[in-house]
């Protein structure tokens, strides 16, 4: 019996990129029977400015305006991708700060979160903290497919690539993809030495789990876990041609802040291809 996604929470900002992000939302949509719902989440200019006693009414209308031609440019956006055929996507937008803790408590209702990858390129005030992607998934333990910036491949998830580890991140992964597994053509499994408990008769396993869902997985074992993985991670998925990487995403919480931890960031700083990430 083939899993399913119900409901899918996109990203939109007013960037090109956000189009690119609902296209893929869409895709999945119609491919698994899930309702859309795009969300926009854009730092209010006023949050972004530095505090100035001389700011007067002048510069609140001012800001007040770049606000709504960024919400404008938006919405057209998104009503002319739905002018497109395909499944219906819901509106839905933000409309104070802080956007990072509203995004990840309406991503509690959704099965999978659609961002995309920050774009160091891009300009400060553009309206999206830099680190929105990590943020919505750490406060709202919701799996996201994050989309590089560079591109993305006109199929996601025909040819998927793994990073197994006995971990708790790696495992909530490897199931928020099982939808997207069984409908794969090809799945590659990824994996480095780690320890695992000393169980006698027959123990549970990653290739177990996934027959019982009906994927069947190409093991590639890799030995002892490199120092950077980051880059072998995805310098392996490029070797095997994949459009999709599964892996955890780890990390901490420090005096407010994420603080990600050294695969991770090195996969979200220059990934290529989209990556389902859970923590």
């Amino acid at each position: 019996m083939k899993a399913s996604l119900t409901q899918l929470l996109v990203h939109l900002d007013a960037s090109p990129r956000a189009v690119q992000r609902l296209e893929v939302a869409r895709r999945f949509g119609q491919a698994h029977g899930a309702a859309v719902t795009a969300l926009y989440a854009v730092t209010p200019s006023f949050v972004e400015l530095p505090f100035s006693p001389e700011a007067g009414p002048g510069i609140a209308a001012a800001l007040r305006d770049i606000d709504d031609e960024r919400r404008l440019r938006a919405r057209t956006a998104f009503e002319q991708s739905l002018a497109t055929t395909g499944v219906y996507v819901a509106w839905a937008e933000i409309r104070d700060d802080p956007i990072m803790a509203a995004f990840a408590q309406q991503a509690l209702y959704a099965d999978l979160l659609v961002l995309g990858q920050h774009d160091p390129s891009s300009p400060s005030t553009d309206g999206v903290p830099f680190d929105f992607a990590e943020t919505v998934m750490a406060a709202s333990g919701k799996p996201a497919l994050i989309l590089p910036y560079a591109g993305v491949p006109p199929r996601v998830g025909e040819t998927v690539v793994i990073a197994w580890k006995p971990t708790r991140e790696a495992a909530h992964a490897v199931s928020a993809a099982v939808p997207l597994l069984q409908r794969a053509r090809r799945v590659h499994v990824l994996s480095w030495s780690g320890e695992e408990g000393a169980i006698g008769g027959d123990r549970l396993d990653l290739n177990g789990y996934l027959k019982l869902h009906g994927v069947e997985v190409t093991w590639h074992r890799e030995g002892e876990e490199p120092e950077a993985l980051g880059e072998l991670l995805l310098s392996r998925a490029f070797d095997l041609e994949a459009d999709l990487l599964v892996m955890g995403c780890y990390g901490h919480s420090r005096a407010r802040e994420w603080v990600l931890g050294g695969t991770s960031r090195t996969v979200l700083r220059s990934m290529t291809l989209p990556v389902l990430m859970v923590h």
